[in-house]
């Protein structure tokens, strides 16, 4: 996959970040999860789709493998699984520790949400395709 269709992205542990177990809280890897699916529609979706949709979140499922601790960085790995099923689509976000372990793992679905009306709205191949492995699932989204 090239690197918009697989996006990546790094996160550092500050000390607002840790609980009383001292590493990283739950909810803080699960507003991670979201700010790395964020950046990933912000680099990877045309301008004109960008300012006419928005993104929402429906559901997260997480697994908590592993943690870091105040100023240990993590790298996020995030990526479209499979083709959007009406205004809905799976998203996938795997952080990973320097030394190559999978620390925690979020599969989320989204929503694509018109703008102008707050609706949500079947999603385009044009909008899905930067996100798709190839052109070959066209016909899957339309």
């Amino acid at each position: 996959m090239d690197a918009l269709r697989r996006f990546r992205t790094t996160f550092r542990a500050r000390a607002d970040d840790i609980d009383e177990l001292d590493h990283v809280n739950n909810a803080v890897w699960v507003d991670w999860a979201q700010e790395a699916s964020m950046a990933h529609w912000f680099a990877a979706a045309r301008g004109c789709d960008r300012d006419r949709y928005v993104a929402m979140v429906l559901k997260h499922e997480i697994e908590y493998r592993g943690n870091i601790r105040v100023g240990e960085d993590v790298t996020a790995l995030t990526w479209v699984e499979g083709p959007p099923r009406g205004a809905r689509y799976t998203r996938c976000v795997e952080f990973v520790h320097a030394d190559g372990r999978r620390l925690v793992i979020a599969i989320s679905q989204w929503a694509l949400i018109d703008r102008s009306s707050g609706r949500p709205v079947r999603v385009p191949f044009e909008v899905a395709a930067p996100f798709l492995r190839d052109d070959s699932m066209r016909e899957v989204v339309e």
